[in-house]
């Protein structure tokens, strides 16, 4: 679709938006949203008719891009049968989306609880584990997001969580592994992976572990960097956890439907979770929709037991429509292949080419279609290219070197010293090395900041 220009309709866009919308994560007189005219497949456009390639995939949720007409066509059709229905009743597209997600979740993950997103699907996941266990703790990873509500943002291990931080929560945080800023020393994979292991048996030793109701990951953490975790660890920590009754809640609101090359990541790993969330990818944020995949045995808790938990817009018929639709759409395109081969051929041998003309890049990791570039001031320390947490004039580095990749039509996904490539997994060969190309002049900028 070729934009057209409207920029009067856009200045009123603009104009009702810094009236009255509030904006989360914002210092509300400080930001300068973007009037977004349209978007199709991998791009979007304002009013002015500018076009970006989105590597952001929105929040990264736009798993099959924006405006499939099959989603589209399904949400219109559901919506002229039946837009909405209270959560108690079986509804063909409700049943039928839990149906196509059990197919596809690991394991005997074969109950599904629908929530309206991530966060309260992680509140949801830790309020069984609590109530499955009897037991008061929950451990999460530093370097983690988990969601904003209360429960999810105090498992968060990001600045994120600290000016919501209780500290009477219930959780305790520990490190997980990540070598390239190892906490434990370590020299190798299989190092970091032993000493993380060790860490966190520790960690649970001291907290005891009669206390300690679930442990909960990003199964491959996401805007915290994209670590993907070492072999082994996973499967540890499911060691640790069965050894001492610990659920274990895998969160793959970001990393799940195609976004690592695989339906969900925990497949990379051979991992089975207790209870999995999951959230974005699902329908492709088309609709708001999100929910924990559930074990036999923790559904088996509340089978004669009533769960104290619920929503009124749970397994919304428009957004299981959706999601139906996105995973049907997903299957007959092979989407979750097509993004485990061009992460595989094209997308990290080309992420690596750039490292070794960059030297603002410290390093490339990622999986599919979920990448990440550790941004250094200095490539011998490590030295992040800005401060931890930097805001203001200490943040400059980065803010000049987004708005050089938006100079040049490619939105990015940028978070503290890293810059996130997370396309749209139906992103084409010929999209991805044109955004690929605009990342290599905007990261010139970047260079500039270098010792």
């Amino acid at each position: 679709m070729t934009p057209q220009p409207n920029p009067e309709v856009g200045a009123a866009v603009k104009a009702a938006d810094r009236a009255h919308v509030f904006h989360s994560w914002s210092a509300q007189d400080l930001i300068d949203p973007l009037a977004v005219a349209g978007a199709e497949g991998s791009h979007f456009w304002d009013y002015d008719g500018r076009r970006y390639l989105d590597f952001s995939s929105g929040l990264v949720f736009t798993n099959i891009g924006y405006q499939h007409p099959k989603v589209v066509e399904a949400i219109q059709r559901q919506a002229a049968h039946m837009t909405t229905f209270a959560p108690a009743f079986a509804v063909e597209a409700r049943s039928e989306a839990a149906r196509l997600i059990a197919e596809r979740t690991p394991g005997d993950l074969d109950k599904i609880f629908f929530t309206n997103g991530g966060a309260d699907a992680v509140e949801h996941a830790l309020r069984m584990a609590r109530l499955h266990t009897g037991r008061p703790k929950v451990l999460s990873a530093y370097r983690s997001y988990h969601g904003g509500t209360q429960q999810a943002v105090n498992v968060t291990g990001d600045p994120r969580r600290w000016a919501s931080d209780s500290g009477t929560a219930g959780v305790v945080h520990f490190w997980a592994p990540f070598l390239y800023r190892s906490r434990f020393y370590a020299e190798t994979e299989e190092q970091e992976c032993a000493r993380a292991l060790e860490h966190l048996e520790t960690t649970i030793a001291f907290e005891g572990p009669a206390t300690v109701a679930a442990i909960v990951l990003e199964t491959v953490p996401g805007t915290a960097g994209i670590m993907v975790p070492p072999p082994g660890y996973l499967a540890g920590v499911r060691e640790i956890c069965d050894r001492h009754g610990i659920v274990f809640v895998l969160d793959e609101v970001m990393a799940g439907f195609g976004r690592t090359g695989e339906w969900f990541a925990a497949d990379l790993f051979g991992v089975v979770p207790d209870l999995m969330t999951f959230a974005k990818g699902v329908n492709s944020g088309y609709v708001p929709l999100g929910g924990v995949a559930v074990s036999e045995e923790i559904a088996g808790t509340f089978a004669r037991r009533p769960y104290p938990g619920g929503l009124t817009y749970s397994g919304h018929p428009l957004a299981c429509a959706a999601a139906v639709a996105t995973i049907n759409v997903m299957a007959e395109e092979g989407v979750v292949e097509h993004a485990a081969d061009l992460g595989a051929r094209v997308l990290g041998p080309e992420l690596r080419e750039l490292a070794e003309r960059h030297p603002s890049v410290g390093e490339v990791r990622g999986v599919g279609m979920f990448w990440a570039l550790d941004l250094v001031k200095n490539r011998r320390t490590r030295e992040p290219l800005v401060p931890y947490n930097a805001t203001g004039d200490a943040s400059a580095p980065m803010a000049a070197f987004a708005a050089a990749a938006k100079a040049r039509g490619l939105w990015p996904f940028v978070n503290m010293n890293r810059t996130h490539v997370v396309p749209p997994c139906t992103i084409t060969e010929a999209e991805l090395k044109e955004g690929l190309a605009a990342l290599d002049a905007a990261l010139t900028v970047a260079d500039q900041y270098t010792e």
